[in-house]
């Protein structure tokens, strides 16, 4: 579904990623680790269309899309909760809800006001209320939401549950174990190597914008100085 491959990507004269590549299969979770500045959110950005890569091919479906602009990009399928959230704090969860609601699936749309809330409890509650009203749990679980209301082939989170409370990321990884057993295609940034070798199917580490390993769950699990040499502090 996505190929990344040989991506270089700079800020002015500072280049972050050096060729790097990830796939992420129809169906499948895949993650993408590292340490904090490591070039994880500029490879999500650079997927995006958010930050132009230097070189280098994304293709999503077989289709050539690094150089388009993002709006392009996310018409193909792709939906974003990105690290921030950024959702709109002055309009409602219902309105933030509505405003991206769209079918970039290729079947009948999975995803509307009504599933959305339902799968979301806490949205219910407060969908009158506005995006600053919510609290930073709330506000990643409206970031997915919203995401999901475009009925995305490949959701992309970036920094999934970053400075949340406990009881609130086991919420949102309960949501993602929902949405792989219902067959969607996920590409996550996140820290949690429990929760994420758990859910994921394949891994991907960077460290100073190249890829170091790249494996399964089992060969994860099976050799812990892999997440300490490039994910401890």
């Amino acid at each position: 579904m996505l190929e990344v491959e040989g991506l270089d990507t700079a800020y002015g004269q500072s280049q972050v990623l050096f060729g790097m590549a990830l796939k992420v299969g129809a169906g499948e979770v895949v993650t993408l680790m590292g340490r904090n500045g490591m070039g994880k959110t500029t490879t999500i950005r650079s997927i995006m269309g958010l930050t132009k890569p230097r070189s280098g091919s994304v293709r999503f479906e077989g289709r050539e899309i690094a150089g388009l602009p993002s709006y392009a990009i996310a018409k193909l399928g792709l939906g974003l909760v990105p690290e921030g959230r950024q959702i709109f704090p002055n309009l409602s969860v219902r309105e933030n809800l509505v405003a991206t609601a769209g079918n970039r699936s290729d079947g009948p749309p999975r995803w509307n006001l009504d599933n959305v809330l339902e799968a979301f409890p806490r949205l219910s509650e407060r969908a009158r209320n506005m995006g600053n009203q919510l609290s930073g749990g709330e506000q990643q679980m409206l970031a997915i939401a919203r995401a999901l209301m475009t009925n995305p082939k490949l959701l992309l989170l970036d920094e999934a549950t970053e400075g949340l409370a406990p009881l609130i990321r086991a919420e949102i990884w309960s949501i993602l174990d929902k949405l792989k057993a219902e067959g969607q295609a996920i590409l996550v940034v996140d820290k949690n190597i429990a929760a994420l070798t758990r859910l994921a199917d394949r891994h991907t580490m960077i460290e100073k914008g190249r890829v170091v390993w790249s494996g399964t769950s089992a060969e994860l699990a099976a050799d812990p100085e892999i997440a300490h040499r490039y994910l401890g502090v």
